[in-house]
């Protein structure tokens, strides 16, 4: 079985054929089956609809400013529950097909590696679309009743939500990544990390230039244009106060998402390809 598994071609997200994409297909469904499947995230869900609830009672204490609260607290809150999905059960994907040994039964059919890692990644991806639509209409209903009838910042906080998705997106990759070379444990430790780092990019960058060394002022140089700038994708401050991202920032975020993602699993199907499962 082993041999059979070290012989399956890998094949990595941009080198991917018509057969290829059925079976990625395959495996995301199965992905996303498994997800929905998991008591903890619907909890999630529940949580943040409760919270964007209680952002509804603190904001009429607030006298006035119960729309911004609302919005701050639940795409707050939206943000952050995200991330503990993309996060734990990103680690986890190829973790627990190892553990449990499905991984052979799998490789032994005409399965490359990359399109293992790419279907596990788009089941996640799938899984999170559906828990941000939910968390996000969660949001708007909210704004919607506070203000006893329709609110344009019910719809304006849309383009925020989709960047929040984004960033998701970029995290659930990032912890594939490490999933493919680590323990879950670490993998989650350093994947949170990254998304620490990726939202104070600009500090990172002004404490490199203000170093006198050479050696933390490359190393600090590194971490900034090797990990993603996430605080580019953070906009739920001005959307609390109706301001849309203009159409150039949300594309070239959107584009430039991609093109990270697309390094990331490629990075992962050349790691995860050199593993021998014993």
């Amino acid at each position: 079985m082993t041999e059979v598994i070290s012989q399956t071609p890998m094949a990595g997200p941009a080198a991917v054929g018509t057969g290829g994409w059925r079976r990625i297909g395959s495996i995301a469904r199965n992905t996303f089956r498994e997800a929905v499947r998991d008591r903890v995230l619907y909890n999630l869900v529940l949580f943040v609809l409760l919270l964007t609830g209680a952002a509804v009672f603190i904001g009429e204490l607030s006298g006035g400013q119960e729309r911004k609260i609302i919005v701050d607290l639940g795409l707050s809150a939206m943000m952050l529950f995200g991330v503990f999905i993309a996060i734990f059960v990103g680690v986890g994907l190829v973790y627990k097909e190892i553990e449990r040994r499905t991984v052979y039964a799998i490789f032994a059919k005409p399965v490359g590696r990359g399109e293992f890692l790419v279907g596990k990644y788009l089941g996640l991806c799938l899984t999170l679309l559906v828990n941000v639509i939910v968390m996000g209409a969660g949001v708007s209903l909210a704004l919607v009743y506070v203000s006893r009838g329709w609110d344009p910042l019910a719809l304006s906080i849309w383009p925020a939500i989709i960047l929040i998705y984004v960033e998701l997106m970029i995290l659930t990759g990032i912890a594939l990544l490490f999933s493919c070379f680590s323990s879950p444990a670490l993998s989650a430790l350093l994947t949170f990390f990254v998304f620490i780092i990726g939202h104070f990019s600009a500090d990172i960058k002004g404490l490199a230039n203000s170093m006198g060394s050479t050696a933390p002022r490359l190393l600090f140089k590194a971490l900034y244009y090797l990990l993603p700038n996430l605080a580019n994708l953070s906009f739920i401050t001005p959307a609390a106060h109706g301001q849309l991202p203009t159409a150039a920032h949300l594309s070239a975020s959107i584009v430039c998402a991609l093109i990270y993602i697309v390094v990331i699993l490629s990075a992962a199907t050349l790691i995860f390809g050199r593993r021998n499962f014993k």
